[in-house]
């Protein structure tokens, strides 16, 4: 799908930023898809749940908060387009309640996608493993 836009979540976002053992491959997608001119889009609640998970980290104490700040500072610099229209909302509601998925997050990024004609990456499996059978253009960073 080279020149289509690329779809990325929080899960993708979060290796990025604050490290992990898939930081290396998160990193690696990230810099090809520049290299080749693709734009990286994602709804507009992807930096909400960004925030959310670095504040779970600090609550686990995995993070420290300055550690967290950081994070989401390097995640806000991203260029990532970020997208919200009514269409995509509908979209978003009527892909949860076609696939019937657990998390109604997902569905935005599915959205966002399909929308578009690109792919979403994730580092999410429980979203691949509800989706693989139906979107063959979502993939699990790492595979």
């Amino acid at each position: 799908m080279s020149g289509t836009p690329v779809c990325i979540d929080a899960s993708f976002v979060l290796h990025l930023v604050s490290g992990g053992e898939l930081t290396t491959a998160a990193i690696g997608r990230w810099a090809a898809w520049h290299q080749a001119g693709r734009a990286v889009v994602a709804p507009v609640l992807l930096h909400y749940e960004v925030s959310g998970a670095l504040w779970r980290y600090v609550e686990r104490r995995e993070l420290l908060a300055e550690e967290a700040i950081e994070a989401l500072e390097a995640a806000l610099d991203l260029q990532i387009e970020l997208r919200s229209d009514p269409e995509l909302l509908r979209r978003a509601l009527g892909i949860a309640d076609r696939l019937r998925l657990p998390a109604p997050e997902w569905a935005h990024y599915l959205a966002v996608a399909e929308q578009l004609g690109g792919e979403l990456w994730t580092a999410d499996g429980r979203l691949v493993s509800a989706v693989q059978a139906v979107l063959p253009w979502v993939h699990l960073l790492g595979d």
